[in-house]
């Protein structure tokens, strides 16, 4: 029997009627239901409990590596990459927008340039990263 079926039998009250069958199917249908509802909601609050706990923790927690990140942008190091990276999106932007550029054969995209860049960010974040760690 699944975890639900156990849990559902241990709080449903097993109860034996001496009256005629046609009552126990018509009363059976209506606990059940009754419970399940409570059970839902039951469930529905526990959910909501978890996300508003969810809410505060992402509230009161920042991630150092995104600062890292960004600081890291700004250095020298990585501004030639930030270059390059804006240039190649704005040089594929520029191509988008021009007449059959859906017929190309080869459309340029910026991947490496991205790579080399994250790469770049990565080399100088990580280093500083767990100094700020908690």
């Amino acid at each position: 029997m699944s975890f639900f079926g156990e849990f559902l039998a241990s709080v449903l009250p097993t109860v034996s009627y001496a009256d005629s069958e046609e009552e126990e199917e018509e009363e059976q249908p209506v606990e059940v239901v009754e419970v399940e509802v409570e059970v839902e909601e039951e469930e529905e609050e526990e959910e909501e409990d978890e996300e508003d706990e969810d809410d505060e923790d992402e509230e009161e927690a920042e991630d150092p590596l995104d600062k890292l990140r960004a600081e890291c942008t700004t250095t020298s190091e990585c501004a030639k990459y930030v270059h390059h990276y804006q240039e190649c999106v704005e040089r594929v932007t520029k191509e988008q927008e021009e007449e059959g550029y859906a017929e190309k054969s080869y459309k340029e995209d910026c991947i490496e340039e991205f790579f080399h860049l994250q790469h770049c960010i990565n080399d100088c974040a990580a280093p500083k990263l767990f100094y700020k760690l908690k």
